[in-house]
């Protein structure tokens, strides 16, 4: 057999997801994620699916990753022991923040913790200007000492950020290369000026500390994954999806593993960018639901949108500025704590409450009979009829009804006196009120009408939510893609090699100084082709340039595209006038008579994006017959009613059916409901259009 397979993994909060391709035909399966030692479930799917496609190890050309290691790491706090070094006088950086409060009205509110604790944090004599002036010489002469305490903590990482070392990184390189002549070799160093070159001193001390405290755990993950797909004679290159939508190589992730934190919902978001391609969907509402969390990422012209900073582990009610910042590039969504794992309860107040905690895959819900005793949003799903507990995760995982019921009576409905099926009912409301609520936020916050995207739902859990959250926020039309359950991994398969390179550098759009920007973009574009030549090997590279642009004396940039050519002065009033027109149309104004600067600037280089196959109207047709029937809850009518149950890969392009009505497949189930139509279109997605 040719070497021409494609795989591809997602390690979930709860189930890793497999998925190899091989021209037009795919095959995919769910394991459950084994958190202690992830690398073991990748190895246990990878071998089940290439038992089922029939493909040997030596057949797979590529293999591409994604995985939420990283940021458990950080929320549950299980990285490294991790020391930071700061120029002297600003060791507090970092526990000081923003220095507001990100609750006005609460007075009891706990900022979080920083990942150094102040007796890790420590302090060098050294200071240079924004412009590279020296100010206060490094004393070298400090450095042993230093790393004679470090060593003496026990830490296994250290970060180093230096006042203007976005600019000037010589006392951060110097600093760095007498440390590790001293620490052991085991011990990882980080520096800002590589890891985060941007201004703002906290957001890029907080950066560079996330990525020195998960480089260890992380590096170590990535290189036994290497090391057990070698011994299974898989050998194919390895890459790694990062959270801005593109990928890196193992080397590169393996010293920034920052940048892989959002990497498993970024690879959802580019299926719903090839989906929008392929359906000529201008306005999308991506929602990815799995295991742990429910990811909603908005689309604009087919493009999700971007940003440059992220927030990790946010503890207090998913509140802004309750988090870790981390300056990264990421495609732009909201993740909350909704997945079929997340665990309901009845609070003080007698509500009924969902998440943000989640069984996982250890003990799991209640009806997966591994020790659960708490009910989950799936023990829900289970007793409303959406789920076949015979064919769970493509049958591999036989789910108790009973343990679920019993869940839902002790922590629901006794409290609420609810009986029957109304405290499964309460939970799955709850759950779709909080992800409906999330996406309008999410909506309004960026200015955009949600009532005019079309949803695109993926992940083992949005098919079966999919029509009540759309009823909830307005959406009229639904598709789900092939492969649903393992949306996410489908997606890695659809992302370009790519890399992007940041760096702050103010320039001032009058008097544009058109010879310090070429120098610079040409400098970023160099360095970021080094990374993506290896993987790209004949093919023409694609770049990219994002200037963050904002009026003199604000505090906030717009990002706006930058010409791929050589620049000229007369580009500095072109920008200003793009940057106008985006303002105005983010803020309603312009400010008139008011100069404007560009800050950071941003180059991506990457790979073409595959072209995809248009979809072409499908002539209806009446769908096969059901294999067989089934009682699932309609919030609509506020009762159980008997549903046919059609199996997916039964109905051909054109095939329409009426709601109520369950479309059943390996990794998950479509529920259609009683106000919905479901038809096939001809790429053999599901769509389901809201009846008039």
């Amino acid at each position: 057999m040719a070497k021409a397979a494609r795989l591809a993994a997602d390690i979930g909060g709860t189930f890793t997801d497999i998925v190899l391709e091989n021209g037009p035909r795919r095959w995919s399966g769910k394991v459950l994620t084994t958190t202690h030692a992830p690398e073991l479930g990748v190895i246990e799917g990878i071998v089940a699916v290439l038992a089922q496609s029939g493909h040997r190890p030596e057949d797979v050309a590529v293999f591409i990753h994604g995985t939420t290691l990283a940021t458990n790491a950080l929320i549950e706090r299980k990285g490294a022991k991790t020391a930071f070094i700061t120029t002297e006088g600003f060791r507090d950086i970092v526990e000081q923040g923003y220095e507001k409060r990100f609750d006005h009205y609460d007075l009891m509110i706990d900022r979080p913790a920083p990942l150094a604790p102040r007796t890790l944090r420590f302090e060098v004599r050294e200071r240079l200007s924004a412009e590279g002036e020296v100010l206060v010489p490094l004393d070298e002469s400090a450095i042993a000492p230093l790393a004679r305490r470090i060593a003496a903590t026990g830490a296994g990482a250290v970060a180093i950020g230096f006042l203007h070392a976005y600019a000037h990184d010589r006392h951060e390189t110097r600093v760095r290369e007498l440390l590790q002549r001293h620490l052991p070799k085991d011990v990882t160093v980080c520096i800002s000026s590589e890891v985060a070159p941007e201004i703002r001193e906290y957001e890029r001390f907080s950066t560079t500390l996330a990525n020195a405290y998960v480089r260890p755990l992380m590096a170590s993950y990535l290189y036994r994954l290497r090391d057990r797909l070698r011994e299974m004679k898989l050998t194919a290159p390895l890459f790694l999806m990062m959270s801005g939508g593109g990928l890196t190589t193992l080397e590169t992730a393996a010293r920034f593993p920052i940048r892989l934190v959002e990497s498993g919902p970024a690879g959802g978001a580019i299926l719903a960018r090839q989906i929008a391609a392929e359906c000529r969907l201008p306005h999308v509402l991506s929602f990815d639901m799995g295991g742990t969390t429910a990811k909603i990422c908005l689309l604009s012209d087919g493009e999700p949108e971007r940003a440059r900073k992220f927030e990790i582990a946010r503890a207090y009610r998913d509140m802004k500025g309750s988090g870790i910042p981390v300056r990264i590039p990421v495609i732009e969504m909201v993740e909350i704590g909704a997945g079929g794992g997340s665990i309901a309860r009845v609070d003080r107040l007698q509500r009924i409450t969902v998440g943000p905690d989640s069984a996982g895959s250890t003990p799991g819900p209640a009806c997966y009979g591994r020790g659960g005793t708490e009910p989950a949003v799936t023990d829900a799903n289970l007793v409303l009829g959406k789920i076949d507990p015979a064919y769970f995760a493509g049958g591999k995982i036989a789910l108790d009804e009973r343990a679920a019921r019993a869940a839902l009576k002790k922590n629901i409905g006794e409290p609420l006196r609810l009986k029957e099926f109304w405290p499964a009912a309460g939970v799955t409301e709850i759950v779709e009120e909080n992800m409906a609520n999330a996406a309008r936020v999410h909506a309004i916050e960026r200015g955009h009408d949600i009532s005019a995207c079309t949803m695109i739902a993926f992940g083992g859990g949005a098919p079966l939510h999919a029509c009540r959250l759309a009823e909830k926020v307005g959406v009229s039309t639904i598709i789900v893609p092939k492969g649903a359950g393992v949306g996410s991994a489908i997606g890695f398969l659809r992302a370009p090699v790519a890399y992007e390179i940041t760096r702050s550098a103010v320039i001032a759009l009058e008097g544009f100084d058109a010879g310090r920007v070429n120098a610079l973009l040409a400098a970023m574009t160099a360095d970021a082709r080094a990374v993506v030549a290896p993987a790209l090997g004949k093919q023409k590279p694609i770049v990219r340039i994002i200037a963050d642009c904002r009026y003199i004396g604000q505090g906030h940039e717009i990002r706006v595209s930058v010409p791929v050519r050589k620049l000229a002065a007369a580009d500095g009033a072109k920008l200003k006038a793009a940057f106008e027109r985006l303002y105005e149309q983010v803020y309603g104004l312009r400010i008139p008579g008011q100069d404007a600067e560009a800050i950071t600037w941003s180059v991506t280089v990457s790979a073409a994006a595959r072209r995809p196959k248009p979809a072409v109207r499908a002539v209806k047709q009446a769908a096969r017959k059901p294999v067989g029937r089934r009682g699932v809850y309609e919030p609509s009518l506020g009762r159980l009613v008997e549903a046919p149950v059609y199996w997916r890969f039964d109905m051909k392009p054109g095939s329409a059916i009426k709601g109520p009505a369950i479309i059943a497949e390996d990794e998950t189930s479509t529920i259609v409901g009683a106000g919905f139509r479901a038809s096939v279109n001809s790429l053999g997605y599901i769509v389901m259009e809201r009846a008039r």
